[in-house]
């Protein structure tokens, strides 16, 4: 599987999350909360291997990308601080649907500017041979990438 692919499946299963939440009812605490740890747990897992594999790589072969990747990791900081933030929240307390509202909102604007504007330079640019090679390593690094959004390096930049 190329990296492209690989991400947008992430994008993919992060989104059906967000439709889950968003059709749970306001009592469904338990169910909510579930859906916001499989969030937390995919989203940071996606970053960490967006910033350490693909990042890097698509910078190298579209070096006029650089700002796109620099707002990239300036939104994943404050996606990673809301995501940590919902790991200590009770669902009950009033504040819950509205931070993972606000979550929703910039993953899909983070979402629709990667997937429309920057992937089909990448994808021009690297050729599937490169993207092939890393999706693999992508691949490869999700299951020891860390779980904690502030293990995340652009949780602290």
């Amino acid at each position: 599987m190329d990296a492209i692919v690989l991400l947008k499946d992430d994008h993919k299963t992060v989104e059906k999350l967000f439709k889950e939440f968003e059709k749970a009812g306001d009592s469904a605490y338990k169910t909510k909360r579930d859906i916001a740890d499989k969030v937390i747990e995919e989203l940071t897992i996606h970053t960490w291997i967006e910033e350490k594999i693909f990042y890097p790589a698509a910078r190298e072969a579209v070096p006029e990308t650089k700002d796109h990747v620099l707002e990239s990791v300036e939104e994943h900081h404050v996606v990673l601080w809301m995501l940590s933030e919902l790991a200590g929240l009770d669902p009950k307390q009033e504040t819950f649907d509205a931070k993972m509202t606000v979550l929703i909102e910039n993953v899909r604007h983070h979402v629709e500017e990667e997937e429309q504007e920057w992937f089909p330079q990448v994808r021009s640019a690297m050729g599937r041979n490169r993207l092939v090679e890393l999706g693999e390593q992508m691949a490869e690094a999700k299951p020891t990438a860390p779980r904690d959004p502030l293990k995340v390096p652009s949780a602290h930049e």
